[in-house]
C-alpha cells in the first residue's frame, strides 16, 4: 500500500456518495446486466486487435507502395493507441472480465504496445486514481519536464511556449515508454506516495522480455524482412509512434488539464477537504459525450468522471450510466465538468497550457 500521509474526508460526509453508488448499481441490477464487458465490447476488442495486426502484416509484407505503407504506419499507430484505450485500459483496471486471468491476459496488450502494465497499475490505477490532480503526488502531472501541467510544478523559461510544442512533445510518449520511462520508474525508490518501493523479480523479468519482444517486432523483424533502406524504416517507425503518442497523450490530458477541474491539495495536517469521490468530481472532466465514434475508439475515456467513480465498470457502459451520475451530481450541487465537443476540450487544454506556462499570474489571467 502507498505510504501516504494524505487523508480524505469520510465517505459518508456527502449524500451524493451514497446516492450515486445506489442509483448506478440499480441501473445494472434492474436490467440484469453485468458490469463487465458485453458482446459489443468483445467485438470492439476483436476489431481493434485486427486493425493493429492487419496493418502490421501489410507493412511487413510490403503489400503496397512506399507512400501507402507510410499511411499504414499511421494506421498501425492509431491501432496501437486503440489497443491501449479499448483493451488494455479496461483489463488493467480489472473491468474487462470478472475472471482475473482474462484481465491479466488482455492486460499484456499494453506491454505489447511497448509500455509496462505492472508499472501502469501503480502510477495510474493507484496513484493517479487515488490522488487525482494533487500536485507533487499525481504522477500524471509530471509526465515530462518539457510540459508544465500544474501550478505547483517548477516553471522553466520554455514553458512560456509549451502550447506551441505540446503536440510534438506528446508524440514522443510511446517512444519514451519503450526506451526510457518504464526503466526510470523501476529504478526509482520513491514513486508518488510510495517510499522505498521494491518490485517483484517476476515483474522485472516481464519488463525485460516484453521490451525485447516489442523491439523485435517493431525494429528487428522489419529490418530483416523488408526491402527498405534504413532511413525509410526510421521514417515509418517514427510516424507510427508519433501517431500513437499524439492520440494517447492528448486524450489523457483532456480529462484533467482543462478548464473546470481543480488542483486540490491537503492542509498542513495532510487532510483533504472532500471525501475521495467528491474530490474526483472536482478534479475530473468529461468531453464529447455525444460523439459515438469517438467514444467507441477511446474506450469511454471521454467519460472520465464515470471512469474515476467506477473504474471497475467496463467502459462500454459509461455512456449509459453517465446521465445518472450527472443527474445525481446536479441534485446534490456537486460539480460535473463536461466539455460538449472534442474541439472545445482541446481548445480548453491548450488554453490551460498557455496559462500554466505564463510567466506571472497576470499573464495567466489573460
Amino acid at each position: 500500500m502507498p505510504e501516504s500521509k494524505i487523508t480524505f474526508a469520510p465517505r459518508n460526509a456527502s449524500a451524493f456518495v451514497t446516492d450515486v453508488k445506489k442509483e448506478v448499481n440499480e441501473y445494472f441490477k434492474s436490467r440484469g446486466i453485468s458490469k463487465q464487458a458485453n458482446g459489443l465490447m468483445i467485438l470492439k476488442t476483436a476489431l481493434i486487435l485486427s486493425l493493429a495486426v492487419g496493418a502490421y502484416l501489410l507493412i511487413i509484407l510490403q503489400a503496397f507502395g512506399l507512400w501507402a505503407t507510410l499511411g499504414l504506419c499511421a494506421v498501425l499507430g492509431a491501432g496501437l493507441a486503440g489497443m491501449g484505450f479499448c483493451v488494455a485500459h479496461d483489463a488493467l483496471h480489472g473491468a474487462y472480465s470478472s475472471k482475473p486471468w482474462v484481465n491479466k491476459l488482455l492486460g499484456y496488450s499494453f506491454d505489447f504496445m511497448g509500455a509496462n502494465g505492472y508499472m501502469w497499475k501503480i502510477t495510474h490505477n493507484v496513484i493517479h486514481h487515488t490522488y487525482t490532480n494533487i500536485p507533487g503526488i499525481d504522477e500524471d502531472l509530471t509526465v515530462s519536464p518539457l510540459i508544465r501541467l500544474s501550478p505547483e510544478a517548477r516553471r522553466y523559461w520554455f514553458h512560456r511556449y509549451q502550447h506551441w510544442f505540446a503536440l510534438p512533445a506528446y508524440s514522443l510518449a510511446t517512444i519514451n515508454w519503450l526506451f526510457m520511462k518504464d526503466f526510470q520508474q523501476f529504478l526509482k525508490s520513491d514513486i508518488g506516495p510510495y517510499t522505498s518501493k521494491k518490485h517483484p523479480p517476476f515483474e522485472i523479468f516481464t519488463l525485460i522480455w516484453t521490451k525485447l519482444f516489442v523491439i523485435s517486432y517493431q525494429i528487428v523483424i522489419p529490418l530483416l524482412v523488408m526491402n527498405v533502406v534504413w532511413w525509410q524504416f526510421i521514417i515509418g517507425f517514427v510516424v507510427m509512434h508519433m501517431t500513437a503518442g499524439v492520440v494517447l497523450g492528448l486524450i489523457f490530458q483532456l480529462a484533467h488539464v482543462v478548464e473546470g477541474p481543480e488542483y486540490l491539495g491537503p492542509d498542513e495536517g495532510g487532510n483533504m477537504e472532500h471525501s475521495w469521490i467528491i474530490h474526483e468530481m472536482h478534479t475530473t472532466a468529461n468531453f464529447a459525450r455525444q460523439n459515438k465514434i469517438l467514444s467507441w475508439y477511446v474506450g469511454g475515456l471521454n467519460f472520465q468522471i464515470e471512469h474515476h467513480l467506477f473504474p471497475q465498470v467496463c467502459s462500454i457502459h459509461y455512456p449509459d450510466i453517465s446521465p445518472i451520475v450527472k443527474q445525481v451530481a446536479h441534485r446534490h450541487n456537486v460539480p460535473y465538468h463536461d466539455h460538449p465537443t472534442l474541439r472545445a476540450s482541446i481548445a480548453s487544454h491548450f488554453k490551460m497550457l498557455r496559462m500554466l506556462g505564463a510567466r506571472d499570474p497576470v499573464e495567466m489571467a489573460t
